[in-house]
């Protein structure tokens, strides 16, 4: 018999584990995992260097990084948020560095630091971890003086503990053994993914990186051979919008305007099949008209150069080129000879360009998915369930997913600090 038990060896299973013990060291504590190696999504998150929050210390901003979760996780946030997670490292002698788009790394560089922490304060605090160990039941039973107590059943033993903490992840056999206790589960969706584009226009240019607005239209038949606008058709009703480094690659685009997009709408492209159109303006800070103006001036002053060697605008050289094709231009036209029209087309590229995306690619190091315990069915005070007393949650086994750059750990420190100090206690 355990006072508290832990399924999930991860970051969240661990984080409670420690402050548990050290909030309340008479307690017996035991984390079950199912693998041979514990923290291995730690390991790998950031590049193997482990992105361990983001440099966002004011709660009602920190929430807005999540497409679920925003409105229940401000409380807690403000009980536990990024500087209490700064503060737990250091404290044990790991400092941790913000890089410039606000990703904080330790300052080791490897995650393995973090991995060590863990399982050293683990091992310091008394905290029993119990390896391939995947759990097959969990059940409520009468314990001594009728007091219900859980039973875990795991492929090698059978656990009894006074409280439960199930911080498993996105786990689907989890999930069903939680369904079958009677909460209510969101069905999983991928949430960070890159978009499949196989378009002349970005083909051969992997690599390529630069600052793009991004969005997502309604659906509606695509027909590529359609260039031109009607001044009589209804314009594109835009769904979802993400402005910032877009990345070129092998598949199509991703970059962090592309995984906004894909976390924010996670179950409305999973409803299209992922097969939706996007328009892209490379040139984020113009529109149309303005680019369009523009290049009217460029075509007076570069009038004896080609067009296609002479990059107008401050996007990748390559892309120019890509871009200045598909307008229609000729590697031999020069800007004096550029009609009305072709001009036009230029200026649609660079502003109004739209692609058909065929497909997803997961975005394996920060693999996160949409979908968990409903989260009605949470006390966000402490975590804990509003349908079984003494059984309590923390990280993504919840219906709660963040953007990329470390905030999907935040949201699992957090969640791992509350449920540990109402269990403690």
């Amino acid at each position: 018999m355990y006072d508290v038990l832990i399924i999930g060896g991860g970051a969240a299973g661990f984080f409670a584990a420690i402050h548990i013990a050290e909030t309340n060291p008479k307690l017996s504590i035991a984390i079950l995992e199912r693998g041979k190696d514990v923290l291995g999504k730690v390991k790998v998150s950031g590049g193997g260097r482990c992105n361990v929050t983001h440099a966002e210390f004011d709660p009602s901003d920190l929430v807005k990084n999540y497409p679920r979760g925003e409105k229940e996780l401000l409380g807690p946030f403000h009980a536990f948020s990024t500087g209490d997670t700064m503060a737990f490292f250091e404290k044990r002698g790991i400092p941790l560095k913000i890089e410039e788009d606000g990703r904080m790394f330790p300052v080791s560089n490897t995650s393995q630091t973090i991995v060590d922490c863990f399982i050293n304060e683990s091992e310091r605090l008394g905290v029993k971890v119990f390896r391939h160990s995947t759990v097959t039941q969990l059940q409520k039973i009468k314990g001594e003086k009728e007091r219900a107590i859980w039973e875990i059943t795991s492929i090698k033993h059978t656990y009894q503990a006074q409280k439960l903490l199930v911080a498993t992840g996105s786990s689907p056999k989890m999930w069903e053994q939680l369904a079958s206790l009677g909460h209510t589960i969101t069905p999983p969706v991928p949430s960070l993914f890159t978009f499949n584009i196989k378009d002349d226009r970005i083909n051969g240019i992997p690599g390529v990186s630069t600052e793009a607005q991004i969005e997502v239209l309604a659906k509606r038949a695509f027909n590529p051979k359609i260039t031109i606008k009607l001044k009589s058709q209804a314009p594109d009703k835009v769904l979802l919008e993400s402005t910032g480094p877009t990345l070129v690659t092998h598949w199509g685009l991703s970059g962090p305007a592309v995984l906004k997009l894909s976390a924010w709408g996670a179950n409305l492209l999973n409803d299209y099949g992922y097969q939706f159109r996007i328009r892209v303006n490379w040139l984020p800070d113009f529109n149309k008209g303005a680019v369009a103006s523009y290049l009217k001036e460029i075509k007076e002053v570069e009038a004896k150069k080609t067009v296609l060697r002479t990059k107008a605008v401050n996007i990748p050289r390559r892309l120019w080129t890509n871009l200045v094709r598909a307008a229609g231009l000729l590697e031999t036209t020069r800007w004096a000879d550029i009609t009305k029209i072709q001009l036009q087309a230029l200026a649609d590229q660079l502003t109004d360009c739209e692609f058909k995306v065929n497909g997803k690619s997961t975005f394996k190091e920060e693999f996160v998915t949409a979908g968990g315990v409903d989260l009605k069915e949470i006390n966000f005070k402490t975590f804990e369930s509003r349908i079984h007393q003494n059984l309590y949650f923390a990280g993504e086994v919840i219906n709660v997913d963040a953007i990329t750059g470390g905030f999907n750990f935040q949201n699992a420190w957090t969640g791992a600090y509350m449920a540990a100090i109402a269990i403690a206690s």
